[in-house]
């Protein structure tokens, strides 16, 4: 007890690994990440804003404040939501590039500009920041250099504040080192994201292949069974036949066992097809009539739910085998045989073939190839069940059930 107690604390620890993180979610980190600095940063200036206030025209700062301010807080919730990023970001690096170009033509004459840091240098970073989210590399490359040159040109110009130009060049380079810092890490970033989702499509692409692989290869695990069940089968029969009804079955086998390795070479082990249950029916139906001895047909129920094309042909060519084992083994004259289709709950199909024939023992050592192998095995493979019920002199009924359901007997 003690045991089992310490295993079931250990389960916890057991945690699935996180997924590495992917381009995308980089970029939700990335664009929530400058808004929110935006923001910070948008703060800081307004200090400094309600100190020039009186340098401007009222209708540019009408303009350009709440432009730039509101294009702040979209952006920000834009990116917490994640609709509309790029956009928004985009949007406001344009705006404060076209701030930034306008605002000495929009200076008050005579009015004595403020000497200090300007408010707009305090958007610089952020501005170049979301051209980094919104543009490409190149672009905002430009940006990243073209903004800072704007700002010295205009800062050493008499409208800007007449700074000196080691002045207005120290706040340009400033601006120029936070902005290429940002630059530098969101480029860096992405071309680790890409490596990554990169890296895991190559994983992916060798998984599905060896899966593809793995498949084949049970494909030609099957096809030997077919080989193995059909074929040799249809050998054996072929040489004991020595009446005209016998041959006629080993003829009626051999064509049988030809369609079995077309239909093999024919069909993808992964390819996902899906047969119905009623041409699963009709397709066993018609090779029971094709057969030279009669079985009675009784399809009822069947319904028109889907089944696997794998479960379909080895449910097919179990009933095959069943009905050509009843032929041989269940003996001639007053036997009575028959074929039952139908659909079993909740979402099964079931196969019975049966005869009032010879029978035989089923705890018997000796193990008929058809038994075992062409019917039990190859439903069990298939995800299904077989059940063989029979005793001797009171014939023989082969239940074949999918999916497996664990109520009754075993087979």
């Amino acid at each position: 007890m003690a045991d089992s107690a310490t295993a079931v604390r250990a389960l916890p620890q057991n945690k699935q690994p996180r997924n590495p993180i992917s381009r995308k979610q980089l970029e939700k980190v990335l664009s929530r990440s400058v808004a929110t600095f935006g923001i910070v940063f948008g703060a800081q200036s307004l200090p400094w804003l309600f100190n020039q206030l009186g340098e401007a025209q009222p209708g540019w700062l009408w303009l350009v404040v709440p432009g730039l301010y509101g294009t702040l807080l979209v952006a920000l919730v834009l990116a917490v939501i994640q609709i509309g990023v790029k956009q928004a970001q985009g949007t406001f690096a344009v705006l404060y590039l076209i701030a930034l170009i306008t605002w000495p033509f929009f200076v008050l004459p005579g009015v004595e500009v403020f000497a200090g840091i300007h408010w707009l240098n305090y958007l610089i970073t952020i501005a170049t920041g979301m051209a980094a989210i919104a543009f490409p590399t190149v672009v905002s490359t430009i940006y990243l250099f073209l903004a800072p040159t704007i700002y010295v040109v205009i800062r050493a110009t008499p409208l800007g504040g007449g700074a000196p130009w080691p002045l207005a060049v120290l706040e340009g380079v400033y601006a120029l080192i936070l902005g290429s810092a940002l630059v530098i890490i969101i480029t860096m970033l992405r071309q680790a994201a890409t490596s990554v989702d990169n890296a895991q499509a190559t994983a992916l692409d060798r998984y599905s292949h060896a899966v593809r692989q793995h498949a084949t290869e049970v494909e030609r695990v099957q096809v030997d069974a077919i080989v193995h069940d059909s074929v040799l089968t249809t050998f054996i029969s072929a040489a004991r036949a020595h009446t005209p009804q016998a041959q006629e079955l080993a003829a009626t086998m051999a064509g049988n066992a030809i369609g079995y390795l077309r239909d093999a070479a024919a069909a993808s082990p992964d390819d996902g097809t899906m047969v119905r249950f009623t041409a699963l029916a009709e397709r066993i139906t018609d090779a029971a009539a094709a057969l030279s001895t009669p079985f009675e047909l009784r399809v009822r129920s069947v319904g028109t739910r889907s089944l696997p094309v794998q479960a379909s042909e080895a449910i097919f060519s179990a009933a095959v085998q069943a009905m050509v084992n009843s032929i041989q083994h269940g003996g001639e004259g007053d036997v009575s045989r028959w074929v039952a289709v139908r659909g079993v709950a909740p979402r099964g199909i079931e196969v019975v073939v049966g005869d009032t024939g010879a029978g035989f023992d089923t705890s018997a050592r000796s193990e008929r190839i058809g038994v075992r192998v062409s019917i039990v095995e190859r439903l069990a493979n298939a995800g299904g069940r077989a059940v063989i019920q029979s005793a001797p002199g009171e014939g023989t009924i082969v239940s074949l059930r999918w999916p497996h359901a664990p109520e009754g007997g075993a087979s």
